[in-house]
């Protein structure tokens, strides 16, 4: 995947997860657990500059970039975590560190689901750590395991078709977000990130203009509506060509 130029900036897909953390529920975890999950995260978001998802708010990450004016079509894969102009400079884990820290992290999470195969939670926050530390492959398997369990969870579909998106697979990821719009026609996060696929992956500005438009008409209060609408005026000039 391509990294995005720090002189420009793009819609992202968001990688906030979509407010999977609630789809898993009020399960407890061991206190091993819960630090080596916050391990991960503080690591993993200090050297990649990645914004992880909020547990309060199914869209805590607002949109990364403002609107650049030639109306081209956003380059590199959405969601790369890129950092800012205004981010220092962070040291970068190499794959293989970042690989070993999530599998430390999961471990005590498969274990649980060699016992419980069927336990949702603990597939989500599986397939959350996956996601979250870049492994897109496990992160799409678990997510599916989970879909099997809640196949109508709107959160968890969001993320399984925009870990198929960093895996480049578009007509899958556009499939997942129409899924979760079934259900739940109002996702922000699902919208969003199905304009970004349909512009990015399938060359459709005008696919993207649709998407976002229902997202600021079913969200009329959306934090980022501003920025949204600037991202639906590039993908009309686009469309004009």
């Amino acid at each position: 995947m391509s990294n995005l130029k720090e002189d420009a900036s793009h819609p992202k897909a968001h990688t906030d997860k979509a407010g999977s953390d609630k789809a898993g529920g009020d399960k407890a975890w061991t206190d091993v657990q819960t630090y080596l999950l916050a391990v991960v995260c503080l690591v993993l978001g200090v050297a990649l500059g990645y914004l992880f998802r909020g547990s309060a708010a199914p869209v805590a990450g607002a949109v990364q970039a403002s609107a650049s004016t030639d109306g081209s079509v956003p380059q590199g894969q959405p969601g790369q975590g890129q950092p800012s102009q205004s981010q220092p400079a962070q040291p970068q884990l190499t794959p293989e560190q970042q690989k070993a820290m999530v599998d430390q992290a999961v471990a005590p999470l498969l274990a649980t689901l060699k016992t419980s195969p069927d336990d949702f939670n603990t597939l989500t926050q599986v397939a959350n750590l996956y996601y979250d530390g870049r492994q897109y492959p496990d992160a799409v398997k678990y997510y599916q395991l989970a879909v099997k369990i809640q196949p109508t969870n709107a959160d968890v579909l969001t993320d399984l078709g925009t870990s198929l998106w960093f895996l480049g697979d578009a007509d899958g990821a556009i499939s997942e977000f129409q899924k979760a719009l079934t259900y739940r026609p109002d996702h922000p996060g699902t919208l969003f990130n199905l304009g970004v696929v349909r512009w990015e992956g399938k060359g459709d500005p005008k696919g993207a203009v649709e998407a976002w438009q229902e997202l600021l008409r079913r969200n009329p209060n959306y934090p980022q509506k501003q920025e949204v609408q600037e991202y639906i005026n590039r993908a009309r000039q686009h469309a004009k060509g």
